[in-house]
C-alpha cells in the first residue's frame, strides 16, 4: 500500500540543478594541474630555467637542476610552463626535445621509474616492459637504447624527489646522471623538485655534485601575490562580479597563514563558490570564505585522525585532554604521564618515553601538533607540544568514533595539573 506521506517528486532530480546558471564559467582555472598562460610573480624563476635549458634548442646538454620551495609555491606549474614553451620552439627549429614528469610520491621505486620512462618511449613492435618482474638493469639498458633511438634531448622531472630517496635510496639518481656517459645519440638532463631544502644531505656527494648544478629556490607566496594569482584565475574561470568586496583579500591571507600556499587558497576561492552555488546565490561572499575553510579543515583532517594508528591517537587524545582542562606549552612528560594512564585505563601496554618521543615528532610532521625543543639548563633538551588541530574540528570525538578503544579512553577520569 502506497504512503501517503511520501510526495512524489515531479520530474526528474537533477533537473533543478542542471537549470541553474553556474557562477563558473571554467572550473579546471581552479585545478592545480591547470597551466596558466601566465605566472605572476614568478619572473626570476622562469628566467632561470629558460637560461639552463636553451641549451637543449642548441644541441647541447643543460645542467641537471634541483628547485627547492614549500607546498604551493609554483615548483611544478613553472616547470610545465617552460618545459611546454621548450617543447613547441623545439619543433619550430627542428630540435627535439622529449619531457617526462614523475611524480616520485606515486611512481617511488627504481624500478617503476625507469619501466615508466622505458613505456613512455616504447614504439610498435617494442617488447612490452611490465610493470614488475625484470632486473631493473635490463629495463634501464632497454631505456637507454629507446633514448638514444628518439635521439635529441631528453629532460626528465622528478617531482617530489626527496620522497623518493627516502624510499628508495639515491642509486637510480647515480644511474640516471650518469646516463650522458653512456648515451651515443641524445643527451639527458635531470630535474629534480622537492619541498625539503635539506634532502641532498642524505645522498652520496657524488650524486648530489651531479644532480644540483644549478639550484633554484622558489619562495613563498605573499598575500598580494596570492590576490594576483587569484584575481587571473578568477578572471578566467568565474562570470564577471560573482565576487564580493573582500573575498579575494580573505582567501589569499587565509592561505598566507598556511606558508604562502597558492594551491591552498585556490581550492579556498573554488569551494567559496561552490557554496554560493548550493545557496542559489548569485555573489560570493566572504562568509562563503568561512565556510570553504572549515570544509578544507575537516576535509582534511578527519581522515588523517581516523586513521593514526592506535598508540599515535592515545598520545593526541592525552595531548587533547590537557589542553581542555587549561594547559598550554604541554612537557613531554606531562604528555607521557597521561598517556600512561589512558593505556592503563584500556588495557595497552604503554610504549617507552624514547617511542612516544618519536610518535611525537610523526604527529608534528603531519601537521597534528606544534612541537618545538626548549632548553632547561643543566636538566637538558625538552619538548613543549601544542595541538596544532583546528578549533572547529572535535578530535577525541572524531578518534573515538573511528575506534573503540579511544571511546572507552575518553570515558575515564585522569589526575591534570590545572595549569602549566
Amino acid at each position: 500500500m502506497r504512503d501517503d506521506s511520501v510526495k512524489k517528486m515531479d520530474g526528474n532530480i537533477f533537473e533543478k540543478i542542471l537549470g541553474q546558471e553556474s557562477l563558473f564559467l571554467d572550473r579546471k582555472a581552479f585545478d592545480h594541474a591547470f597551466e596558466p598562460s601566465h605566472l605572476p610573480h614568478r619572473d626570476r624563476e622562469v628566467e632561470a630555467l629558460v637560461r639552463n635549458l636553451v641549451d637543449a634548442l642548441n644541441g647541447h646538454i643543460p645542467s641537471n637542476m634541483l628547485l627547492y620551495g614549500v607546498p604551493g609555491s609554483g615548483k611544478t606549474v613553472v616547470t610545465r610552463f617552460v618545459l611546454g614553451q621548450l617543447r613547441e620552439k623545439g619543433k619550430d627549429m627542428g630540435q627535439p626535445v622529449r619531457t617526462y614528469e614523475i611524480n616520485c610520491r606515486h611512481v617511488d621505486t627504481r624500478y617503476r621509474v625507469v619501466q615508466t620512462l622505458a613505456s613512455k618511449l616504447a614504439i610498435r613492435g617494442d617488447v612490452p616492459i611490465p610493470f614488475t618482474g625484470w632486473p631493473t638493469d635490463r629495463v634501464l639498458e632497454h631505456l637507454i637504447d629507446r633514448m638514444d633511438r628518439a635521439g635529441g634531448v631528453h629532460i626528465i622531472v622528478l617531482d617530489e624527489i626527496d620522497n623518493l630517496v627516502e624510499r628508495a635510496g639515491d642509486n637510480l639518481l647515480y644511474n640516471l646522471t650518469s646516463l650522458n656517459t653512456i648515451l651515443k645519440h641524445s643527451r639527458c638532463c635531470i630535474i629534480g623538485i622537492s619541498n625539503d631544502l635539506h634532502f641532498t644531505q642524505l645522498l652520496d656527494p657524488r650524486v648530489a655534485g651531479r644532480l644540483g648544478q644549478e639550484d633554484v629556490i622558489f619562495h613563498p607566496y605573499g598575500a598580494t601575490e596570492i590576490q594576483d594569482i587569484l584575481s587571473d584565475r578568477a578572471s578566467t574561470g568565474l562570470r564577471d562580479e560573482v565576487l564580493e568586496q573582500g573575498v579575494i583579500q580573505l582567501c589569499a591571507a587565509l592561505a598566507a597563514q598556511e606558508h604562502g600556499d597558492a594551491r591552498r587558497a585556490l581550492d579556498l576561492l573554488r569551494i567559496s563558490v561552490q557554496k554560493a552555488e548550493q545557496r542559489s546565490q548569485i555573489r560570493v561572499e566572504p562568509r562563503h570564505v568561512r565556510l570553504a575553510q572549515s570544509q578544507l579543515e575537516h576535509d582534511q583532517v578527519t581522515p588523517v585522525l581516523q586513521t593514526l594508528p592506535l598508540h599515535q591517537k592515545l598520545v593526541l587524545f592525552s595531548i587533547r585532554i590537557n589542553e581542555d582542562n587549561g594547559l598550554r606549552n604541554i612537557s613531554t612528560g606531562e604528555v607521557y604521564r597521561t598517556y600512561s594512564d589512558a593505556c592503563l585505563n584500556v588495557n595497552v601496554e604503554p610504549l617507552t618515553p624514547r617511542r612516544i618521543s618519536t610518535l611525537l615528532n610523526e604527529l608534528d610532521s603531519l601537521g597534528m601538533i606544534m612541537a618545538r625543543n626548549v632548553s632547561k639548563g643543566r636538566g637538558g633538551r625538552s619538548k613543549q607540544v601544542n595541538s596544532a588541530i583546528p578549533k572547529t574540528i572535535d578530535a577525541i570525538t572524531t578518534m573515538a568514533e573511528a575506534d573503540p578503544l579511544i571511546a572507552e579512553a575518553s570515558r575515564c577520569r585522569y589526575r591534570l595539573q590545572s595549569q602549566l
